[in-house]
């Protein structure tokens, strides 16, 4: 439990950047009304048009509006080879169950508009374990389908100006906490097996477990979130790229329970059979608060391999850790070629952390010859104030985690700091211009020399925006 002072700093911190966010987010404080023209970003713009009450749709919070939903997209889905269809959630209060999406959709959440998850537990159909995890992550053999939803699909826009969803999470939460869930908790939203996401200008709150969770899929733009949950809720993780490449999270701010953002790609011996890495991920201008958990985290199932990310203009209040690496023996594949710099930290227990004796595994069927390996690790032009533990770093004996690489950091400790600023074991690399000095493992580079970091962009930065308009009501 965090301290009433821990959680009066971290509110008062929320308070402070949402403010900042009203400069950015399209559609804090003022906005348009839905009669008129409204102009908003995405990756390709709709020929056709509705809004939710065109089906039925009746926003007073408590009537069910999953079969308007369903209704909507499936009507919309034949627009799908005539220029695409977009559906309008106006302002209103919206409770539905899980609905699924269609391909060349956009889904538009209005901003005084809210969907509020159903918390009838027959509105969340159940699921098989994703397959490179072979098991439900909360308990049993299943999962509930997330409240926004979709497979196999080709070009989805989920945004709006500032609309929100509304997870509704406390009554899940205290399940879990209680060992009464029959099945893993369902997300906000989730894309399996699809291609071309867009996910921007939202706001998300309280949602039942992990925010965001695109999974299987490639070439994604996540920007201008707004994610809150209280820092004391059960694995409500910002956004968890799955097994996913060609991946841009940038411009968005997260309060959770969890780690802000989780880079994750299957769970032992089922990762490694499935086989497909997160890679060519690109995380900017980004602000967590998270008092237990890491900013950015690669883990722990990361049995896909992780590869190729590159993280920068990041800023961390209250968060345990910074970036974390998360494995253990059974996961197998690696973490390698990751690349962070211009970090700003306050008020952190750890700046570095990486974990090589992560203990959970699906079943009894994991390998215990499955080594993770952890290298090319790069770090460089960061600055920390308030800190309790320069690092601690635990690679695997016999394994050890190589190719760390700290370059141009000034760390400032907390008036209680730990004794030992770096407690480092099975771990390898090098140092410069560090401050309190690294460890033994990683000693001062005896010239002068910057950590990598790639120059070049990745095809997921090349990508343009188009600027579309909501305009008139209905199909056409």
């Amino acid at each position: 439990m965090e301290s009433s002072s821990t959680k009066s700093h971290a509110i008062a911190a929320v308070a402070v950047l949402l403010g900042l966010l009203c400069l950015t987010v399209v559609g804090c404080g003022s906005g348009h009304q839905l009669q008129g023209a409204l102009d908003f970003p995405a990756l390709n713009c709709r020929k056709h048009s509705a809004v939710l009450t065109d089906f039925g749709g009746v926003g007073d919070g408590k009537t069910s509006n999953t079969k308007a939903f369903n209704n909507a997209i499936a009507k919309l889905s034949e627009k799908a080879t005539d220029g695409g269809a977009q559906l309008i959630v106006p302002p209103g209060k919206w409770l539905t169950g899980s609905f699924n999406l269609t391909s060349h959709f956009t889904l538009f959440i209005h901003k005084d508009a809210v969907i509020l998850a159903s918390q009838d537990e027959s509105e969340w159909p159940v699921f098989p374990p994703l397959p490179s995890y072979g098991k439900g992550r909360d308990a049993g053999a299943g999962r509930y389908s997330s409240l926004i939803f979709g497979t196999n699909l080709t070009d989805v826009v989920i945004t709006g100006n500032n609309g929100t969803l509304d997870g509704q999470g406390e009554s899940w939460w205290k399940k879990f906490k209680a060992g009464e869930l029959q099945y893993t908790r369902p997300y906000l939203i989730e894309l399996m097996y699809s291609n071309y996401i867009q996910i921007s200008n939202l706001t998300l709150l309280n949602s039942p477990s992990w925010n965001v969770h695109p999974t299987y899929s490639s070439n994604i733009v996540i920007q201008d979130l707004t994610i809150l949950a209280p820092v004391d809720s059960p694995n409500t993780d910002g956004i968890n790229p799955d097994s996913c490449s060609n991946i841009l999270i940038q411009d968005s701010f997260v309060v959770s329970g969890d780690d802000c953002i989780a880079v994750k790609s299957g769970w032992d011996q089922y990762g490694i059979e499935f086989n497909m890495p997160t890679e060519q991920l690109v995380i900017r201008r980004f602000t967590c608060i998270s008092p237990d958990s890491a900013g950015i985290a690669f883990g722990s199932e990361m049995s896909g391999g992780i590869k190729n990310v590159r993280a920068e203009d990041i800023n961390l209040i209250n968060t345990q850790s910074a970036v974390r690496i998360k494995t253990g023996i059974g996961r197998g594949a690696y973490v390698k070629d990751i690349f962070v710099r211009r970090i700003t930290m306050k008020t952190m227990k750890y700046v570095f952390w990486m974990t090589g004796d992560y203990g959970q595994h699906p079943d009894p069927g994991w390998d215990p010859k499955a080594l993770p390996e952890i290298t090319r690790i790069n770090y460089r032009d960061m600055v920390a104030e308030n800190v309790t533990y320069s690092a601690r770093l635990d690679g695997i004996e016999n394994d050890p985690f190589t190719g760390i690489c700290i370059s141009n950091v000034t760390i400032s400790l907390t008036e209680k700091p730990k004794e030992l600023q770096w407690n480092c074991t099975n771990v390898a690399g090098v140092t410069s211009r560090v401050t309190p000095p690294a460890c033994s493992a990683l000693p001062e580079s005896k010239t002068e020399i910057d950590c990598p970091f790639p120059e070049d962009k990745l095809p997921i930065e090349e990508v343009q925006l188009k600027a579309c308009s909501l305009n008139g009501r209905g199909l056409e």
